[in-house]
């Protein structure tokens, strides 16, 4: 897969890597795989959420709002 990045991000992320020491191509890769994660455990968390919602456990605003 080749991807291609706004002149500035490019920038961006070389002057990133150089910092850390890496390969701009490693830190893309690291980031985009942590980003996947994140993803992954928001949908899960969002699919846990409508199950337990679809079983009536769920709190109201109000009980929210007044612990």
């Amino acid at each position: 897969m080749e991807v291609h990045f706004h002149p500035e991000l490019e920038s961006k992320l070389t002057h990133s890597a150089a910092q850390q020491s890496r390969n701009p191509d490693e830190l893309v890769q690291d980031v985009i795989s942590r980003y996947l994660e994140g993803e992954t455990r928001f949908v899960e968390a969002v699919k846990r959420g409508e199950g337990a919602s679809e079983q009536g456990e769920y709190l109201t605003h109000e009980q929210r709002s007044n612990p």
